[in-house]
């Protein structure tokens, strides 16, 4: 069992800080550690790092499969594409960090580092949820639409949402990382979390105008939520248009394209709400942990995973691509 505790090198380690008239600014951050025990961290820096390369291969080999394959030159592979790229993004943003400070045997991030660690998973984030929200919308027109889905699913209109749901991301990263930069934290720089987070970072603020972005941060996750029932929703009637096809094939195909897309989009917001909407405690637990590591860690993983194992087109694509027969 993973134990959560800090190492007797951090516990000795001075808060790095500039102070100028009565006001604390931190110049560095220590995040949470998995264990104290050496051998526990090597062992945490080789089981990230096989799950590091698994999710690297997995995204780029379908990349790969459809950059190379004409026949899988289509809108759902494109928005697939850009997943994997956003995947990609997403986990080297955290992984990295910690496995290097488990094998140097240090919590220590800097502020620059921190910074840029909430932004860019901040952008990932938002910007893998809204092209989810893209890949629903273009199996709802497939299914429910078919006459009209070269039309409304054109080339130009793939790449205007492909390109909405990234600009997306970056516009709430702005808004989210410059609000809780701009406080003052004076709270200690002690991170509860293996990583960056927004909400442990607001525990360390001073001031009354946290509450701001702690405004801005449960608004977004109900709308996320939001957005989830509204595409449940959407699939029931897909689903019901599905069942209507006479033929046993044609259902067939059409489940599969989308329940690999329903699978991925429900571990994503469950994971989200699962890491955001927990009740929220004074000093790190286990389950902390955990909910990180599901979040960060699980979708940019089991996601080709998911894509791969129903969809006999991305399984001919990778054969075809790897020599295999």
């Amino acid at each position: 069992m993973v134990r959560i505790a800090k190492s007797t090198a951090v516990k000795k380690m001075k808060r790095k800080t500039w102070k100028t008239s009565n006001r604390t600014t931190v110049t560095e951050f220590l995040l949470l550690g998995f264990s104290d025990v050496r051998e526990l961290q090597i062992w945490h820096f080789v089981g990230f790092l096989v799950v590091y390369l698994a999710a690297l291969m997995g995204n780029l080999l379908i990349f790969m499969a459809i950059a190379f394959d004409h026949h899988l030159h289509t809108p759902m592979y494109f928005f697939l594409m850009n997943l994997s790229i956003l995947d990609v993004g997403s986990i080297s943003v955290t992984v990295p960090k910690s496995m290097a400070n488990s094998l140097m045997n240090t919590r220590s991030i800097s502020y620059a580092g921190c910074f840029a660690q909430v932004f860019f998973l901040t952008f990932f984030v938002t910007a893998d949820f809204s092209l989810l929200i893209v890949m629903a919308y273009d199996r709802y027109v497939a299914i429910c639409q078919p006459l009209h889905y070269d039309t409304m699913m054109n080339s130009r209109a793939c790449v205007q949402m492909a390109a909405g749901a990234w600009i997306s991301g970056i516009l709430h990263s702005v808004l989210h990382t410059g609000n809780t930069f701009a406080l003052t934290f004076c709270g200690g720089n002690m991170v509860d979390q293996c990583f960056c987070e927004i909400p442990q970072l607001l525990k360390l603020t001073c001031s009354d105008s946290y509450l701001r972005e702690v405004r801005v941060l449960a608004f977004t996750v109900f709308l996320v939520l939001g957005c989830f029932v509204f595409m449940i929703v959407s699939y029931v009637k897909l689903f019901k248009s599905v069942l209507r096809i006479p033929s046993e094939q044609g259902r067939h195909k059409a489940f599969s394209t989308c329940l690999p897309h329903l699978t991925v989009v429900s571990l994503f917001v469950c994971t989200v709400a699962f890491a955001y909407l927990k009740p929220t405690s004074s000093s790190p637990s286990a389950l902390d942990l955990v909910a990180a590591v599901l979040y960060s860690v699980l979708p940019p993983i089991v996601n080709p995973i998911i894509y791969s194992m129903r969809n006999k087109e991305i399984k001919a694509a990778l054969r075809r691509l790897t020599g295999c027969r």
